[in-house]
C-alpha cells in the first residue's frame, strides 16, 4: 500500500511539472504571437525632399475705399431731400437741406448794415481829406465794417451747416429720413460709398508681419463661392495689436465682379514663400511630449526616438526643420507600443 502511494505521488508530481511547462510554453507563444502581431502593424515612411509652398489662409472683409455716414451738423427741420437710393451722385451735390429762413433773414439784416457803413465810410473818407472829421471817427467806421463782415461770414457758416452735400463721388445707400422730419445732429440720414473702388482688410499673425510688404499680391475667395479674385497690398499698420498679436493689412482689389460687395467676408490666401526641398512627414507619426516633439526612426533595424522641430503644417503633413534627414525611415503606426532599441518589422513602407 505504501508503495502504491509513493507511485501515485510521483505520477502527480510529474503531471504537475508537465502542465506547468505546457502553460509557460503557451504563455511564451502568446507573447511571441502578440509581439509578432504588433510588429506586423508597423508601417514605415521614407523621408524625401518635397516641394512646399508657405501658404496661410486668414479671414478678411471687403470695405468701400470711401464710405461715410451722412449726418447733419445741427438740429433742424428737413425741407428738402435729394437722396436717390442706389444712385450715383457727384461730389458737392446738395443732398439734404434744413430750414434756414431765420438765418437768411439775419444775414440780410447784416448785409444791409454793411451797405450803410460802407456809404458812411465813403463820405467820411472825403471829409477826412478836408479835416471835416477826426481820424478816430473814421477808424471807428472801419471797425464797424470789419465787425459786420465777420458777422456775415459767421452767419454764412451757420447756413452752410443746414446743408448736407456729397463729400465725394459715390453711390447713395438707403435713406432714413423724409421731408418734414425734425432731426438732431446725430441722426443718420443715409450712407454714401465708392463701390467702384473696394479695399480688402485682413489680419496676419505676428510671426509673418515681416514678410508682408506693399505691392504683394494676394488671392481670396468669397465665403459663398470658389471663384478666385486678386488684390494688391497697399499698406499695413505700423504696429502689432496687443490684444490679438496680429498685424492689420490693407489691399486694393484689382478684380471686378458683382459678388464683391462692401461688408462681405473673404478667405484670403497668402503665399509667403517656397521650399523645393522641404522634408514632410505624416502628422500622426509625431509623438507629442511635454516640451518637445519626437518621431521613431529606424536605424539598423531598431527603433530610435529622435527629437524634431516642425514648421509649416498642411492638411495631413508637417514640415520638419530639424532632426531628420532625407532618406530616414520613420514609423507611422504602432508607435505607442515601441520602446528604444526594439527590433522593427515592417508591414509596409511608403514614400511621398
Amino acid at each position: 500500500m505504501k508503495k502504491i502511494n509513493i507511485i501515485i505521488a510521483v505520477v502527480l508530481v510529474l503531471l504537475s511539472v508537465f502542465f506547468i511547462k505546457v502553460g509557460f510554453t503557451k504563455s511564451g507563444d502568446k507573447k511571441h504571437e502578440g509581439k509578432e502581431k504588433i510588429q506586423k502593424k508597423m508601417d514605415g515612411f521614407i523621408v524625401s525632399p518635397q516641394y512646399l509652398s508657405s501658404d496661410i489662409t486668414v479671414t478678411g472683409s471687403l470695405e468701400a475705399y470711401n464710405e461715410v455716414e451722412l449726418k447733419n451738423e445741427i438740429a433742424g427741420r428737413i425741407v428738402m431731400v435729394n437722396l436717390p437710393e442706389g444712385k450715383f451722385v457727384r461730389k458737392g451735390t446738395l443732398l439734404v437741406k434744413l430750414y434756414d429762413a431765420d438765418l437768411q433773414a439775419a444775414l440780410m439784416k447784416m448785409k444791409a448794415q454793411l451797405n450803410i457803413q460802407k456809404r458812411i465810410y465813403r463820405r467820411q473818407k472825403q471829409l477826412l481829406k478836408v479835416n471835416g472829421i477826426s481820424q478816430n471817427d473814421f477808424e471807428q467806421t472801419l471797425l464797424q465794417i470789419s465787425s459786420i463782415t465777420a458777422d456775415i461770414a459767421e452767419e454764412k457758416a451757420l447756413i452752410r451747416k443746414t446743408e448736407v452735400k456729397a463729400p465725394f463721388d459715390g453711390t447713395i445707400g438707403l435713406r432714413n429720413i423724409s421731408v418734414g422730419a425734425v432731426v438732431s445732429a446725430s441722426t443718420l440720414l443715409a450712407t454714401i460709398r465708392t463701390n467702384q473702388e473696394i479695399k480688402l482688410d485682413f489680419y496676419v499673425p505676428e510671426k509673418y508681419s515681416s514678410i508682408i510688404n506693399a505691392g504683394m499680391k494676394v488671392n481670396f475667395t468669397m465665403a459663398n463661392g470658389d471663384k478666385h479674385y486678386e488684390a494688391k497690398v497697399i499698406a499695413t499698420e505700423h504696429g502689432i495689436q496687443n490684444s490679438t498679436r496680429n498685424l492689420k493689412v490693407r489691399a486694393m482689389i484689382t478684380s471686378r465682379s458683382k459678388e464683391l460687395i462692401p461688408g462681405a467676408f473673404a478667405n484670403v490666401n497668402l503665399r509667403l514663400g517656397e521650399n523645393p526641398r522641404a522634408l514632410l512627414i505624416p502628422s500622426h507619426a509625431i509623438i507629442p511630449e511635454e516640451e518637445n516633439k519626437s518621431v521613431i526612426v529606424a536605424r539598423h533595424g531598431k527603433a530610435h526616438f529622435v527629437t524634431i522641430k516642425t514648421g509649416i503644417r498642411k492638411t495631413s503633413m508637417v514640415e520638419v526643420t530639424e532632426g531628420l534627414s532625407a532618406g530616414d525611415t520613420i514609423m507611422t503606426s504602432g508607435i505607442l507600443f515601441l520602446k528604444e532599441g526594439d527590433q522593427l518589422k515592417y508591414s509596409s513602407i511608403k514614400r511621398p
